[in-house]
């Protein structure tokens, strides 16, 4: 059974480490817990704050075909109940890259904004508490 202080990562490819690594620390103020090079010929960056229990892991294997990207409703989602502080969030997103498009699932537009890196993976940021 998982614990409360469990820890997540969640890992995903791509094709350009640098500005994807760039993008998210700038579009959701993430910082660099660590990284690596040619670990079996993987390159790859943790991103994430110290104080939280989960992270992002960012790979690019040197020999990789190009990543296709997932299916438009494959989300990574963080909800933000506090308008004041999601409102500035979005235009983080926007200035690092992001680019704003319509969610597959019409729930995520009720109350949130979905974003879309350069590998076509998608960010949604949701404004309202998450409920159980």
């Amino acid at each position: 059974m998982l614990r409360q202080d469990t820890k997540v990562r969640i890992a995903r490819p791509t094709n350009d480490l640098k500005s994807i690594v760039d993008m998210y620390k700038q579009g959701l103020g993430f910082v660099e817990l660590g990284r690596f090079e040619d670990h079996c010929g993987f390159n790859g960056v943790m991103l994430g704050h110290k104080e939280y229990q989960y992270h992002l892991e960012f790979t690019q294997h040197r020999s990789a075909d190009s990543i296709v990207a997932p299916h438009p409703d494959q989300l990574l989602i963080f909800y933000m109940p506090d308008q004041t502080q999601w409102d500035p969030a979005c235009l983080m997103m926007l200035q690092a890259g992001f680019v704003e498009v319509e969610a597959y699932n019409p729930y995520w537009s009720v109350h949130g904004r979905t974003f879309e890196d350069l590998d076509g993976y998608r960010v949604v940021l949701q404004n309202q508490e998450w409920s159980r």
